[in-house]
C-alpha cells in the first residue's frame, strides 16, 4: 500500500506542478497580449518585464519536474504564440488548449506545424478535443476569447 500511495502522491505532485507552471505561463501570456487575471501592470514596460518573468517562472517550475518533453512543448507554445500574435492571426486558443491537454506527450509537432506554416489551427483544435473532450475545449476557448486582447 505504501508503494501505491507514494506513486499516487508523486503523480499528484507532477500534475499539480505542471498545472501551476502552465497557469503561470498563461498569466504571462495574458500580461503580454490580453487581460491578465492577477496583475495590473502600470505601463507597457512593466507588463513586458512581468510577462517575461512569469514565462520564466512557469518554465522553471515545470523544469524542476525533470520532464524534458513538457519543457519542449512549452518552448514551442511560447514561440508559436508570439508568432501568431505578431501576424495578428487566430489559433492561439487551440494552441493553448492542445498544449494543456497533451503537455509532455510529444504529439503536437504536426499540428503546430500546420499553425506555424499555414495559419491552420484546426489540427490543434482536433487534438485538444480528442484529448479533453469538446465541452471542456469549448469552455476553455470561450474563457480565452474573453481574456485575449482584441
Amino acid at each position: 500500500m505504501h508503494h501505491v500511495m507514494t506513486k499516487l502522491f508523486k503523480t499528484f505532485d507532477v500534475v499539480t506542478g505542471q498545472a501551476l507552471g502552465l497557469e503561470t505561463i498563461y498569466e504571462g501570456y495574458l500580461v503580454h497580449y490580453g487581460r491578465p487575471r492577477l496583475f495590473v501592470p502600470p505601463d507597457d514596460d512593466t507588463a513586458l518585464l512581468l510577462g517575461d518573468y512569469l514565462y520564466a517562472h512557469g518554465v522553471a517550475r515545470i523544469s524542476s519536474l525533470h520532464d524534458v518533453a513538457a519543457v519542449a512543448d512549452l518552448a514551442e507554445l511560447i514561440s508559436l504564440c508570439s508568432q501568431v500574435r505578431a501576424e495578428d492571426s487566430d489559433g492561439d486558443g487551440p494552441l493553448w488548449a492542445a498544449t494543456a491537454a497533451l503537455l509532455g506527450q510529444s504529439v503536437l509537432d504536426d499540428a503546430r506545424t500546420a499553425l506555424r506554416l499555414h495559419a491552420d489551427p484546426q489540427p490543434l483544435d482536433a487534438a485538444a478535443r480528442a484529448a479533453a473532450g469538446a465541452e471542456a475545449v469549448d469552455a476553455a476557448l470561450a474563457a480565452h476569447a474573453m481574456r485575449r486582447a482584441a
